[in-house]
């Protein structure tokens, strides 16, 4: 018969934390930013169908990277949760806070109990009426759970775009302005803004992003504030062609 080997619960949760960790890091980034009118959400993605940001209910959106079955599996979960509680009381009673929370119940559920933990990091945001009434959530593979100002990097290399966003987003900027800071931040690979020494270049074609509009009643006549920019207007915010 054979032995098994011991593996205490302090190196099991080690290696899982490190496993998920690099899976992550693999990933490209995907940037969120509050602004004056709403919150944007970057992701370097060239795909036009998978999509890493999404909508999850009338003000609330989702962003993740990693493992894309994962975090989309999450994100349908999410959708259901929101329109369950939305049908059952009240559309008032669907926050970003009660969404976070359960998504951090699963992912630490799933990082304790399964063999495997989930190689995803997400972000679920809800636009408010001001700047200061939005809320930004990061949640990392133990279902940590932390409440973030002004903008949220995840995947890639979040210490050098954390360090290059600091230097030029500022909370009175509109959508076009902190779009291109959060592009010319992952085309630098956070070493600054694009066109310098060491940058890429990022087009709209390797590029996702979407808004979550803050008066969308006044701007689009729809209580919906999610809206997903098209490669045309992309290139409009980014001062390109579309080749």
């Amino acid at each position: 018969m054979t032995q098994q080997f011991y593996v205490s619960p302090e190196q099991l949760m080690k290696d899982r934390a490190d496993f998920a960790r690099k899976g992550i890091a693999r990933g490209r980034s995907v940037i969120v930013l509050s602004c004056r009118e709403g919150i944007a959400l970057v992701a370097e993605n060239p795909s036009v169908s998978l999509h890493k940001v999404g909508e999850i209910y009338d003000r609330i959106a989702f962003a993740a990277v990693g493992k894309y079955n994962e975090f989309e599996s999450l994100r349908q979960a999410g959708v259901r949760y929101a329109d369950v509680r939305g049908y059952s009381y009240n559309r008032g009673d669907v926050t970003a806070r009660g969404l976070a929370s359960v998504y951090a119940q699963s992912l630490g559920a799933v990082f304790t109990a399964d063999t495997k933990p989930f190689e995803v990091e997400l972000a679920v945001v809800e636009v408010g009426g001001t700047p200061a009434e939005d809320h930004l959530y990061r949640l990392t593979f133990d279902g940590s759970i932390a409440d973030e100002k002004g903008f949220v990097v995840m995947g890639g290399q979040t210490e050098s775009l954390n360090e290059a966003l600091r230097r030029s987003w500022q909370d009175g900027m509109d959508f076009p302005e902190v779009i291109r800071a959060a592009v010319g931040a992952l085309s630098g690979d956070g070493a600054g803004e694009a066109g310098e020494s060491g940058a890429r270049k990022l087009g709209p074609e390797l590029l996702e992003i979407a808004v979550l509009d803050r008066d969308p009643l006044s701007s689009r006549g729809s209580r919906r504030a999610f809206r997903r920019l098209s490669a045309a207007e992309v290139a409009a915010v980014l001062g390109t062609q579309e080749e």
